[in-house]
């Protein structure tokens, strides 16, 4: 019965949702409280509901419950309970559900949190954020249901991919989910004010919020991400420009231009449009994301293998919730006011240039992603796009964007000075040199475009540092003066700095793994060694392991530099009975400092007298931890940021009463 209560649940949240359009919208059009309020009270009902849809699989993959045809083909009495319940989002159509819960999730924080709203445009918003929930319910309810029986419950289950079977699936796809679905908030502020046809400075304020708490958690959720592949695949490496990898990464580019084009209108009034359009693109491009993903069209460790009808199901919700959306904009955007005059040198035209280069690349992932569908749809030819072609396309545009960024802050608004920004940077400038010099001068290989690269991280990171320096006067006002300053600095201006900083730990750790990271293999028998870097392996043994539900081979690998112990590995090789004797590797990675050891055990490989040798791979990546540091450092930055009172609450309630011209919702 469990099973027909999470289905009853999740036909009565698509209920619920419907009723929340439907009501939301009436009470706008007559101006009603009593409407708007049942609106309300319906979406925070369909969050419930689908809650305890959500609920209800769960407790079916624990009770292993293989009527149900979803815990047939994701679990197995043998899985570990941890599994188990992370088994509940290990499949398309468990995710789709999870996607659903946060979606109504969203919706009832518009409606308890948006007490500061304007009551029309928060009830046009919820109505918006109601017509998502009813086009992906239906979805769920219609097309690809987690609940559906089998005929004959098998006596066992088939065991979830046990590449999933990892402790960091428990956090993942959540977090990368509320990331994912938190853009669908900015896209129902941006309908509603299209709707409204009135974009302005408050409007900025409302959105910025939500795209920075958004864009956070999605920050953390591709980190996490790119670490579990990284030491989860056993490949030694932690970006591929995998198509789902970059179906996340474009929704991530979208919302950081979004949070620089918002602090314009803000600030200045000005590129309403453009920041409209922008909070359209961000969801937008999520959605393409869950479509890539879940449609069949692409063959990757990171996508669900899904029959191409409800892939072409889901490209009809995208083609409604996108298609609808910027026909709204074409169709309103002339309408938009303009805004107040600036010069291109300003901190205005700085951000401009900023999203002009942050769209630029966001457009180039997007086509490296497409042409090879696309193409491969009309001559029926396949061709790949790898790392060479974003290479070319991609790193460019950044790196001008990155050398803007330390500049555009220590221009003033409307007129800036830009020798007078790049006076106040001339230390940061220096620094930057000198790195990028010294890495030059001691690492072997000599790689000129990476040691600029390794200077393009020190100044971002010496840049960040000087605006904070220039907030305080730091070197001109007396030293109490300048910690006066210091501690009285808003946790906003502590998020920028901080964000910042962590951009260049990035863009260091990047360049210099990736051009002077090593690698190794050898077949080995026991008591054999390989050298990798300044490190000599040591194969000690290989043994049998017996896991919970899988058997694995073990070895004991000791590391020495210059002959003295550096650590231990054991990397593992498992095979899954329950999952048709499908293989992982367990890879052991070493820290070293910023560095890792990197060694995976793959296959053995018998030798003409008789001895098995057991293949080990080995690479030394240096300065990798700084690869998940760096996005950390920027995530954190956000939620510093979104911890500022002055961000998360935009204008006094009878401010935003008076602009317009409406009591504001209770």
């Amino acid at each position: 019965m469990i099973a027909e209560l999470g289905s009853f649940a999740l036909m009565l949240a698509l209920a619920l949702s419907v009723a929340q359009v439907a009501l939301s919208a009436i009470g706008r059009v007559r101006r009603s409280a009593v409407l708007q309020g049942g609106g309300e009270g319906a979406g925070i009902g369909a969050f419930i509901m689908t809650a305890l849809a959500f609920g209800c699989l769960m407790s079916a993959f624990i009770r292993s419950d293989f009527s149900v045809a979803n815990v047939a083909e994701n679990s197995h009495t043998a899985q570990p309970m941890f599994y188990k319940v992370t088994a509940t989002w290990g499949s398309h159509e468990g995710s789709m559900l999870m996607w659903n819960l946060i979606l109504t999730g969203y919706g009832a924080l518009i409606i308890l949190f948006g007490r500061h709203l304007p009551r029309n445009l928060k009830a046009t918003t919820v109505a918006v954020q109601g017509a998502l929930g009813v086009l992906f319910l239906g979805y769920a309810v219609f097309a690809s249901s987690p609940f559906l029986r089998v005929p004959m419950a098998p006596v066992e289950g088939n065991s979830l991919n046990p590449i999933l079977q990892d402790p960091l699936q428990a956090i993942h796809p959540p977090i990368l989910y509320s990331g994912y679905v938190g853009m669908s908030v900015v896209y129902s502020f941006a309908m509603a004010a299209l709707i409204e046809g009135r974009v302005d400075a408050a409007w900025a304020r409302w959105v910025r919020p939500w795209a920075l708490g958004a864009w956070s958690v999605l920050t953390v959720g591709i980190t996490l991400g790119s670490f579990w592949a990284y030491y989860e695949l056993g490949w030694g490496g932690w970006w591929f420009w995998d198509p789902v990898e970059n179906a996340s990464f474009m929704p991530w580019l979208a919302a950081a231009a979004l949070l620089h084009s918002a602090i314009v209108t803000e600030k200045r009034g000005a590129m309403t449009a453009w920041t409209v359009f922008l909070a359209l693109c961000a969801f937008s491009l999520s959605m393409l994301g869950a479509f890539l993903v879940r449609s069949g069209v692409l063959t990757s460790v990171h996508a669900f293998a899904v029959d191409p009808t409800r892939g072409a199901i889901l490209l009809g919700c995208l083609g409604v919730a996108a298609g609808s959306a910027f026909i709204l904009f074409a169709w309103r955007a002339p309408q938009l006011k303009g805004g107040g005059l600036f010069a291109p040198i300003s901190r205005e035209g700085a951000l401009v240039l900023n999203n002009l280069f942050l769209s630029a690349a966001t457009a180039t992932v997007l086509l490296g992603t497409l042409y090879p569908l696309i193409r491969q749809a009309i001559t029926g030819q396949p061709i790949s796009v790898g790392p060479p072609f974003f290479a070319l396309t991609f790193v460019p545009l950044m790196v001008i964007t990155l050398l803007i960024v330390p500049i555009g802050p220590l221009l003033s608004w409307k007129r800036g000075d830009f020798l007078g920004a790049l006076q106040r940077l001339w230390v940061a400038a220096a620094v930057a040199i000198v790195a990028g010099v010294l890495v030059m001068a001691l690492v072997q290989p000599r790689k000129a475009m990476t040691s600029a690269g390794v200077a393009l991280g020190v100044w971002l990171v010496a840049g960040a540092l000087a605006e904070l320096a220039e907030r305080v006067r730091a070197g001109r006002a007396p030293a109490n003066e300048s910690l006066r300053r210091l501690k009285g600095l808003p946790r906003g201006a502590w998020g920028t700095t901080l964000a910042h900083l962590g951009l260049g730990v990035f863009v260091m750790g990047a360049c210099f793994e990736t051009a002077w990271k090593a690698e190794n293999a050898q077949a080995l028998v026991p008591g054999e060694t390989m050298n990798i870097g300044a490190y000599v392996l040591h194969l000690d043994n290989v043994g049998p392991v017996d896991g919970p539900n899988y058997e694995a081979e073990r070895a004991r690998i000791t590391a020495t530099k210059n002959g003295s112990p550096a650590c231990v590995g054991n990397p593992e090789r498992r095979v899954y009975p329950g999952s048709g004797g499908q293989t992982t590797s367990q890879v052991a990675i070493c820290m070293q400092g910023l560095s890792d050891l990197y060694v995976v055990l793959s296959d053995p490989r018998p030798r003409p007298n008789g001895a098995i040798a057991h293949l080990v791979r080995a690479y030394w990546n240096p300065w990798a931890r700084m690869i998940w540091l760096g996005p950390f450092l920027m995530a954190l930055g956000g939620f510093i940021s979104l911890s500022d009172r002055r961000l998360r609450f935009a204008l006094p309630r009878a401010a935003a009463a008076r602009l317009e011209g409406l009591e504001p919702a209770e």
